[in-house]
């Protein structure tokens, strides 16, 4: 079969998906034929527009307070703080801030001069009524710990916490200011703010039509009309094989091909992709009451077995064509990562040797190893249709079979999923700017919330650790922190501990983007919800050359 027999699969699949697209392109879409006509439509526009193909549609609209905007740039709003290339904090609606010596009493200065895309001011009355609103939302948005929030004046906004937190800096860095005059029940289909562009248009299913937003405050960016086309990633190939976008994302299976008249953007990312192992014997409970563990997962030899037999180089190599690198955390090159918890893989022989030690041995000779009568086998769950995740998949489980383990694959739908990830593993993908998220998916306390920590997995020491990092008045004081709960030398989630997960590879963005069209420095991409890709618009510009 040669070495990357799953490769070949995951190729020829694309490729004969590719060829119904490049005939009818609507058909990969949800879209109509007025998909089309704009893709058509799009090959000649001014050097002012772009059309982009770049990630999907967000199931909840445009509304900040209910989660648009957490994986990368809110793009009709505007937030107090942001990320630079480099993450460093700069001010957006801010001049300054200051956090009290007890770290209850955050204090932010506004600026004076900025209006709403509709023309009326904004100002810390907008500020309150936005966290306010987005801590009633019940959404993706944590504001538990924020007891108050209050605005003295026009330019003063007052947050008072419960407790320390040193995560609530990336709040104020994600969450996109609404207009308390403008806000109402249909706000997310009709967004406005005080970003840089606002929306125009949107053809469900089909595409959204933002404009540059003339009353906005910072540096204008070059390209006043912007298309974004709701494609998939064959879709948006095929788009940018017929000229009809100027930058289309892509999987890494079509990276190797070459587009006239484009170029391939890789951004680095910690937009990562593992496997989440169910913590649990079998029997177990979810907190909603759903059957949950697995007699199989839930011993720990399994868990590093699968982890040292899984060689990761050769799934960047063989899934993601190179573009990507290996993953051993949910945080690997970030600030709170631990570099302590990256370790030897591709070991199927070790990996015999972790089960052996602990009694799994084949007695049948069928090349599955057992311990007192039950199979080393499970199922691994991914989202079906999603080609990369698949293919990861498949790789994952012929590397684990080297070592005696049996791993059966399957696609489900993410309803599915979400009631099956309680009993089985399952191939998930994650990655944040903000260690918030590290404390979602392994902190008991939010246990099967969501699709966070549905393996149900718990360490008194890994939660102590957390807390603490939490609790730190600064992002810097917490570092240590998050850096012990993943590795302390003794015990964390990390595969020197607990191994919960079994991470695999961080994937590299991909943009086939229009030759002349310069992107700009972008930063280190989260998980690809949201268009991380257009953070930095206002950098983007056309070379002297192409105008």
């Amino acid at each position: 079969m040669g070495r990357f027999p799953w490769r070949r699969r995951s190729v020829r699949a694309g490729l004969g998906i590719l060829l119904i697209c490049t005939v009818g392109l609507s058909g990969c879409t949800q879209g109509t034929s007025s998909t089309l006509e704009s893709v058509e439509s799009a090959a000649s526009h001014p050097t002012d527009e772009l059309v982009l193909a770049v990630g999907t549609e967000p199931e909840g609209g445009f509304d900040p307070t209910t989660g648009w905007g957490q994986y990368g740039s809110p793009l009709f709003q505007s937030t107090l703080l942001r990320r630079d290339a480099k993450l460093q904090l700069v001010n957006d609606l801010a001049t300054e801030h200051s956090v009290s010596k007890d770290g209850l009493t955050w204090t932010v200065k506004l600026r004076d001069d900025v209006k709403f895309s509709d023309g009326k001011p904004l100002t810390a009355e907008d500020v309150r009524f936005t966290f306010e609103t987005a801590s009633k939302s019940g959404s993706v948005i944590d504001l538990t710990n924020m007891a108050d929030v209050e605005a003295p004046d026009a330019t003063t906004v007052v947050f008072t916490l419960k407790s320390p937190q040193s995560t609530f800096i990336s709040l104020l860095t994600t969450l996109g200011i609404v207009p308390e005059h403008a806000y109402g029940s249909d706000y997310a289909e009709h967004p406005v703010g005080s970003g840089p562009y606002k929306l125009v248009q949107w053809d469900k299913g089909q595409q959204a039509i933002v404009e540059a937003n003339e009353h906005y405050y910072g540096k204008t960016s070059a390209f006043r009309k912007l298309t974004f086309l709701y494609l998939d990633e064959d879709a948006a190939f095929a788009a940018a094989q017929a000229g009809s976008v100027d930058i289309a994302a892509i999987p890494a299976a079509f990276s190797k091909q070459q587009v006239s008249g484009m170029k391939l953007e890789s951004v680095k990312t910690v937009d990562n992709r593992g496997i989440m192992f169910p913590m649990e014997p079998a029997g177990a409970k979810s907190g909603d009451g759903l059957p949950a563990g697995n007699d199989v997962t839930s011993d720990i030899s399994i868990r590093k077995a699968v982890n040292v037999a899984i060689d990761r180089t050769a799934l960047v190599e063989g899934v993601l064509e190179g573009h990507g690198r290996p993953a051993y955390s949910v945080s690997d090159d970030l600030p709170w990562g631990n570099p302590d918890s990256v370790f030897a893989d591709a070991n199927p022989d070790e990996a015999k040797q972790i089960l052996a030690d602990a009694g799994w041995v084949d007695t049948d000779g069928d090349g599955t190893v057992e311990k007192n009568g039950l199979k080393a086998e499970f199922n691994l769950l991914y989202f079906a249709g999603d080609l990369t995740r698949q293919s990861l998949a498949l790789a994952a489980a012929d590397m684990a079979a080297q070592a005696g383990i049996k791993i059966n694959v399957e696609g489900k739908s993410r309803e599915e999923t979400k009631k099956l990830a309680y009993t089985n593993a399952v191939l998930f993908g994650w990655g944040s700017h903000d260690p918030l998220e590290t404390y979602n998916l392994y902190s008991s306390i939010h246990k099967g919330e969501g699709y966070y920590n549905t393996g149900l997995y718990s360490n008194r020491t890994v939660d102590h650790w957390m807390q603490q990092a939490l609790q730190a008045t600064t992002e810097e004081e917490a570092l240590p922190f998050w850096q012990k709960a993943e590795w302390d030398g003794s015990t964390g989630f990390s595969y020197q501990g607990d191994a919960p997960w079994a991470w695999l590879v961080n994937i590299d963005h991909l943009y086939l983007v229009k030759k002349g069209l310069n992107i700009g420095e972008q930063q280190i991409h989260p998980h690809g919800h949201g268009w991380p890709v257009t953070s930095n618009l206002e950098e983007w510009s056309w070379n002297d050359d192409v105008k």
